[in-house]
């Protein structure tokens, strides 16, 4: 199945450096390349791509606004936040806004390639330095209640979870468990539920906030 792809970046060379990476794999189409968040916006609502690739600095609209208004008129589409920075107070706001994923752009080829088909295919995908700094957010901000949602959750959910938090897909969750994908996914969809976590980043901030994932 293709992946439609739409690309916000203000800085040309980025820009066209990202479409000509994104270009490379087969199963990626890219619908449309925008300068500013604006122009992202109205790319993502004429072709409902399923996945939006946003710079966080961008002018006229940043990647944090473009994301929530993204987030809200055009749920179908999945956004995966591009920065130079890994500052826990944008990624985070970026990741509460409602993106499915954080990228620093250091990342290798191989790696954005990745996370575009991942959260294309519903999961999450943080580069390992923008988890740390989530877990230190939450860890500065974050309260645990007395009773956390994250005690619903049966041993097996827990272990899939914490598996998640570090980074790893459903196809290596099942790998580390021994389980079949589709059992993966089963339990996934499951602790999504008892947590009332719209994504899968959602329960991951879930798990470091109420310290099943220690920092």
């Amino acid at each position: 199945m293709t992946i439609r792809v739409v690309l916000a970046e203000d800085q040309a060379l980025v820009r066209e450096g990202l479409v000509t990476i994104l270009r490379t794999d087969a199963d990626i189409d890219v619908v449309g390349a925008a300068a500013d968040g604006l122009e992202a916006i109205e790319l993502v609502t004429a072709h409902r791509p399923d996945v939006a690739l946003l710079d966080v600095r961008m002018p006229r609209c940043d990647g944090l606004q473009a994301t929530r208004r993204i987030a809200a008129d055009v749920p179908g589409t999945r956004v995966l936040v591009l920065t130079t920075f890994g500052q826990d107070e944008v990624l985070f706001e970026a990741l509460q806004a409602g993106a499915a994923g954080f990228l620093l752009k250091d990342t290798r080829p191989e790696d954005l390639l990745a996370a575009v088909h991942a959260v294309a295919a519903g999961e999450s995908r943080l580069d390992p330095s923008v988890t740390a700094a989530v877990v230190a957010h939450v860890r500065k901000h974050g309260v645990r209640s007395a009773v956390h949602p994250i005690d619903r959750l049966t041993a097996r959910e827990r272990e899939v979870l914490i598996l998640i938090a570090r980074g790893l897909s459903n196809a290596e969750v099942a790998e580390e468990l021994v389980l079949s994908t589709g059992t993966v996914k089963t339990h996934v969809a499951s602790l999504l539920a008892k947590l009332g976590a719209r994504d899968r980043v959602q329960a991951v901030i879930a798990a470091f906030e109420s310290g099943l994932v220690p920092s």
